[in-house]
């Protein structure tokens, strides 16, 4: 299977909507974000790229029809090289309303958590992933400062404007529906609601999880403690 449909928009841009679309659309599987973290050989080959190999595309995008979010998307235009009959949608946002949600919710997360678990291997090869190809790689390490961030949002959409010929790109909102997005792939409008799909509520949940893995290693602590206590006066 070879990618057919690649997404250029940054995540938070309606890019899991966007995922969804594409499924029932007939593009099965649609690689984004949500597919590398449970996956071990998805965060090994991301990771691979973060620390300087060159990618291997083939192997990362084995089995999938479409791909969205980051990291792909930062990727789109070697991918439109490597699949050159694979179209391309750009997903675009407000960026006020990008940037408070990007803020508050795949930032945020990749900020939460305790140092410890950024040690063990798994979270430590997430976590170079994460900042080696986003937060420091393509944002520069300088997400916090809005105004390169900005212009950085502002750039990615003019250049894809300007490197995908206009008979290969779609630029849509996700709340432009159904319409635009049959129309440019030659699809049928399904016979239900476009599905959208908001993830804000479960990134806090996941946040609040990661902050409380900070406790942990004391919590451990006290049970090695009490079980010493026991030991000690029982034996």
């Amino acid at each position: 299977m070879t990618l057919k449909v690649i997404g250029a928009g940054f995540g938070r841009t309606g890019t899991m909507s966007m995922k969804s679309a594409l499924q029932k659309l007939g593009f099965v599987k649609c690689h984004h974000m949500n597919e590398v973290l449970p996956n071990a050989e998805q965060i090994n080959l991301w990771h691979n790229i973060a620390v300087g190999a060159d990618p291997d595309w083939d192997a990362i995008f084995e089995g999938y029809a479409a791909s969205v979010d980051f990291p792909s998307s930062i990727f789109y235009k070697e991918l439109a090289e490597k699949y050159p009959d694979a179209k391309v949608v750009l997903t675009t946002r407000d960026f006020e309303k990008w940037y408070t949600s990007a803020t508050e919710t795949i930032y945020a997360i990749g900020q939460a958590g305790p140092g410890w678990l950024k040690k063990i291997p798994r979270g430590r090869k997430i976590h170079e992933m994460v900042y080696g190809l986003l937060w420091d790689g393509f944002f520069g390490g300088k997400f916090e400062d809005k105004s390169h961030t900005e212009k950085l949002f502002h750039d990615h959409i003019a250049e894809v404007k300007a490197s995908i010929p206009s008979d290969r790109l779609l630029v849509m909102e996700v709340k432009d529906g159904w319409e635009p997005l049959c129309a440019f792939l030659g699809c049928e409008v399904p016979d239900e609601p476009f599905p959208y799909v908001n993830e804000a509520e479960d990134f806090k949940k996941q946040i609040k999880f990661l902050d409380r893995l900070a406790y942990v290693p004391w919590a451990m602590g006290g049970v090695l403690a009490l079980i010493a206590f026991l030991i000690f006066q029982y034996a």
